[in-house]
């Protein structure tokens, strides 16, 4: 019995040498384990510093710095040019997108403008012609705002393309419309006659430069005719009164069927400007292309007496070389 008993506690105390050796090998593996992590996890900090915030840390002076450099950087910034660019972009890309107003639509425009001149036809006032086309355009953007609006009672894709391009000619590109359709309306400046002659002198003969005018055009010195104008003399200047006459034979010319052809020309050959009982001052080389079914002759030679009362800036003599041509078979 004792001996069975000593090789028990000699088994048992074997047995638990064994478990102390494999818990202290466990024990040893987990920490070889641990310090080999350790290690990867160095490594890989020293092969890739910017992991964390790029490895890098700022003082407070440096990032002060940097935000500095940022504002000054963005204060900089052209903004009003890259607004500009945008802009032109917009405009140019409307530009590109529009549709260009049929010959008809523009035809018709200038018989409407011409009927409202002809009313005004007798009143020499420029002023009252500018309300009248005023008035006429306002009247016609309304009309074609009333159009767009009321489209559900139109059946044409075509008409309400052609009323969206007219209101935006109207409203947004009126000179460019006035030009294309032969119409000037000059901003109004104060009338100004040069005359630097001693008083009581009366002002020369004037002598007609360039080449001679042909017997066509029917010239006549110191004579201005009235009508309806075709093309504003404020922005249509020729080098001579020969160069003004063939203006209006071309535009008769050219003139499609149906469109008003000029028929009077008047002229201003003074280099000092030309007097008119308007709002405008009328310079050198002024050609005026007009219309009229019965030409009427607003002055002739010299300015009577009692229009000079009541209009003191009048000179004597009437400074306009003006014809109306001859209608060829």
């Amino acid at each position: 019995m004792a001996r069975g008993g000593g090789e028990y506690n000699g088994g048992g105390g074997g047995a638990l040498s064994y478990k102390r050796i494999t818990l202290l090998v466990c024990l040893v593996n987990i920490l070889i384990a641990l310090f080999v992590l350790r290690f990867l996890y160095a490594s890989s900090l020293h092969i890739y510093p910017n992991h964390d915030n790029n490895g890098v840390k700022y003082t407070a002076d440096e990032i002060r710095r940097m935000e500095e450099s940022v504002r000054i950087r963005r204060s900089k910034e052209p903004v009003e040019l890259v607004r500009l660019v945008k802009k032109m972009k917009h405009d140019v890309a409307i530009a590109e997108s529009s549709i260009e107003l049929s010959p008809n639509v523009k035809g018709k425009l200038i018989d409407e403008i011409l009927e409202r001149l002809r009313r005004l036809e007798e009143k020499s006032n420029y002023t009252l012609l500018r309300e009248a086309v005023e008035t006429w355009r306002n009247e016609k953007l309304k009309e074609a705002k009333e159009l767009i609006h009321e489209q559900n009672g139109v059946n044409s894709t075509m008409i309400l393309e052609e009323a969206g391009m007219l209101v935006r000619a109207l409203e947004f590109e009126w000179d460019v419309l006035s030009e294309e359709i032969g119409l000037w309306l000059p901003a109004e400046v104060n009338n100004e006659v040069h005359d630097d002659k001693p008083e009581g002198e009366e002002e020369p003969e004037e002598v007609l430069a360039g080449r001679p005018v042909p017997a066509v055009c029917n010239a006549e010195l110191h004579t201005d005719y009235g009508g309806a104008a075709v093309r504003w003399g404020l922005t249509h200047h020729k080098e001579s009164a020969a160069d003004c006459c063939q203006a209006c034979l071309d535009q008769a010319k050219r003139a499609r069927p149906g469109e008003t052809r000029c028929n009077i020309w008047v002229y201003c050959p003074s280099e000092f400007g030309c007097y008119s009982p308007d709002i405008y001052q009328h310079k050198h080389q002024e050609c005026w292309l007009k219309y009229a079914e019965q030409p009427k002759e607003n002055f002739k030679d010299r300015y009577s007496e009692s229009y000079r009362n009541n209009h003191p800036k009048a000179p004597t003599i009437v400074p306009w070389v003006s014809g109306v041509i001859t209608a060829r078979a």
